[in-house]
């Protein structure tokens, strides 16, 4: 056996001891910061003994950079290195220097090492950074492995000197804007990306990277230290990333190579390696996978890192670019700074708890207001104990909420807002209960908190004349709904009995049912939101599943629908439900099938259904209009629309009769 198959074999057993130990260890996340150091250490030790094994020069260092750098390595991370020269040093080809260089780089993938190489003078590292933030960010955490400290030393005092933490800081914050567009602005992705995506393990790593850049601190209690965090966000924060720390490093595990992203094929292997097993919750015969369980964990940490990152990087941004903006006070206990809600002093959630929800009715109907301060943010985070049972009955609080659903704009931003920052789940009870929960079917891509979020946005479109291109129908009926609030507590709590077992539109209903009574919400009123909740997949099932042309099923849908108010209520509900389960669902055929079973059920109901005659006449000319776009003969569609009856102009659209048209008017008359 070889000297480098030695190293390869002693390195590869180190390394799997360590990872059986980590697996041992189930759901606790106590020791995975002391494991991702040891596989640190391992590499850096055999990095040694290949660079003395090299003999390069004294004159020269090896330098770890990225996670490598931070002592933070994953089990199939890439093990990123530096190999340092001095100004003036340039391997040339054939040289006795390159040649060596490549005997390490070598002996380095012979032992196993998944090494990530580059190999720069200190003036081309500095040249390189200038240009490129990646560059810079990785030398940013750049820690001696071996060889010369002196010239690592002249190399990071040359960096420091050439940082600019305010441009940093753009760099970074604009390059997480994009990362967070890439993943959709979400953490709630089926299969998310537990490094990359919003409110992964990047996210964290982006705020000690301005921060380390600006001089602010390396780790989360220099922050502390700094003013920047509080001891209990730090806490907070700790506990958060040892848990996607762990997920991960099982991930790769698991996949027995580097792979973030928690695919469904790996989500269970990776749930079992906490100890998580498929089980019924209560009073249910269906069972929670043991994957729904370790992504509602992801899911809740995955949260609190968006919080609580969003917290500290406006933190920094203020202390390197204070704003020069004057607060104006909105009233006694906010103030509107530079667009943002600032709270007038930092305990005002704990000494007047109605001010959470005034928080975002504020939101909604203050102009020019955009978003909550860091300040903001760090005293609804700290509320959270306050927001209790008695939080949610108290009158002044019902009231609120009931306020905020009934503002003319602004709802869809404002639950939004406050889904990310807890408020939502601390208030409406049973919506925490659903907040990342998963959903395994061919249609949902959200999460159900995510999709209900999506649903009550698909209503409130439907209000907005800005959208009514996107749902001319359903626009056209909104305009004549008195209460757009009713819709949007029919949305809010649709799916909200998901993940309990039994019927969820039955759980929905009973739910919804004590809401409006604790709400105060009128009794015609409230007896419809609960028949939306409780029908509301009922729509959707008759279309696609029953023949609309039988007039016995168009009857016994009116007779479950009652009347017109209903109707309506629950095509807006079912059309804003199919289009916020996933960008592919929607498609013409579906909507033109529930738009049929509109019309269809009007008329049995003897609503205000429009009139034949006038609807044929409508369907011709938009036909003909799109005959003339395809320059079909004029009056080439006489004769075929003469064999035609009333009902094929009532089943067809003008776009299905435009298409029969051009392909069947030169055959009429033809026929022997």
């Amino acid at each position: 056996m070889t000297e480098l198959h030695a190293l390869r074999d002693a390195y590869r057993s180190d390394k799997a001891a360590l990872l059986a130990a980590m697996q041992s260890t189930g759901a606790s996340t106590r020791g995975i910061r002391v494991l991702l150091r040891k596989l640190s250490s391992l590499a850096g030790n055999l990095l040694q003994t290949l660079w003395q094994r090299a003999a390069l020069p004294d004159d020269m260092a090896l330098v770890a950079v990225g996670g490598f750098g931070r002592d933070q390595l994953f089990p199939y991370s890439d093990v990123d290195v530096l190999l340092l020269l001095p100004d003036g040093t340039a391997p040339e080809a054939g040289s006795a220097l390159r040649t060596k260089l490549e005997g390490f780089i070598g002996s380095c993938w012979d032992t196993g090492l998944e090494i990530g190489s580059s190999v720069r003078t200190v003036a081309e590292c500095l040249a390189e950074s200038a240009g490129d933030v990646t560059v810079q960010t990785s030398l940013l955490e750049s820690r001696l492995v071996c060889g010369s400290a002196a010239l690592f030393a002249e190399f990071q005092r040359q960096y420091r000197a050439q940082m600019n933490p305010q441009a940093f800081l753009v760099a970074k914050t604009l390059e997480m804007r994009q990362r967070h567009t890439k993943y959709e602005n979400t953490p709630y992705s089926l299969e998310p990306n537990c490094k990359e995506s919003p409110g992964g393990l990047r996210d964290l790593q982006m705020i000690l990277w301005v921060s380390q850049a600006a001089g602010l601190g390396s780790n989360w209690k220099e922050l502390a230290t700094s003013g920047l965090a509080t001891a209990f966000e730090v806490r907070q924060i700790e506990r958060n990333e040892a848990l996607l720390c762990l997920i991960r490093a099982r991930l790769h595990a698991a996949a027995g190579r580097h792979e973030d992203r928690l695919v469904f094929d790996l989500q269970t292997a990776v749930a079992e390696s906490f100890g998580y097993r498929s089980q019924a919750p209560d009073g249910s015969r269906l069972p929670m996978r043991a994957s729904e369980s370790l992504m509602r964990r992801y899911y809740w940490a995955a949260k609190a890192v968006s919080q609580l990152s969003q917290i500290l990087l406006l933190n920094i941004e203020e202390r390197l670019n204070p704003s020069t903006h004057e607060p104006r006070p909105i009233n006694e206990r906010f103030f509107e700074k530079a667009g943002l809600i600032e709270v007038a002093s930092d305990d005002l959630y704990t000494r007047d708890p109605h001010a959470i929800l005034e928080t975002f009715l504020l939101y909604q109907t203050t102009v020019g207001l955009k978003d909550l301060s860091a300040r903001t943010l760090r005293a609804l985070y700290n509320a959270r104990g306050v927001m209790d049972s008695a939080f949610r009955r108290d009158p002044v609080n019902r009231d609120a909420f009931m306020r905020i659903l009934q503002q003319p704009s602004g709802i869809t931003h404002a639950m939004r807002l406050m889904n990310q920052t807890s408020v939502l789940g601390r208030y409406l009870w049973p919506f925490r209960r659903i907040v990342g929960q998963m959903q395994h079917d061919l249609f949902h891509v959200y999460t159900v908190d995510q999709h209900i979020l999506m649903v009550l946005r698909n209503v409130r479109r439907f209000f907005m004349a800005e959208h009514a291109h996107e749902y001319p129908f359903c626009s056209q009926l909104a305009g004549g709904w008195d209460k757009p609030w009713i819709l949007y507590v029919a949305a809010l709590f649709h799916d909200i009995g998901k993940g309990r077992g039994g019927d969820h539109s039955q759980i929905g209903a009973e739910e919804v049912r004590r809401f409006c009574r604790q709400h105060g919400v009128d009794r015609e009123d409230g007896r419809l939101i609960e028949f939306l909740v409780r029908e509301h997949l009922t729509m959707s099932t008759v279309a696609q599943k029953q023949d609309l042309s039988d007039p016995d099923v168009i009857a016994a849908f009116a007779r479950r629908v009652g009347n017109e108010r209903n109707l309506t209520a629950m095509y807006l509900l079912t059309v804003a439900d199919i289009r916020g389960t996933s960008p592919k669902v929607w498609n013409a055929w579906k909507g033109k099938l529930l738009e049929d079973l509109y019309r269809a059920t009007l008329r049995t109901l003897g609503g205000r259904a429009p009139d034949a005659a006038a609807e044929i006449e409508a369907r011709k000319r938009e036909a003909l209009v799109l005959l003339a776009l395809n320059a079909l003969p004029f009056e080439a569609h006489k004769a075929l629309w003469a064999t035609l009856d009333v009902s094929y102009f009532m089943r067809h659209d003008a776009a299905d009769i435009a298409w029969h048209t051009r392909h069947l008017s030169r055959h009429v008359g033809t026929a022997k």
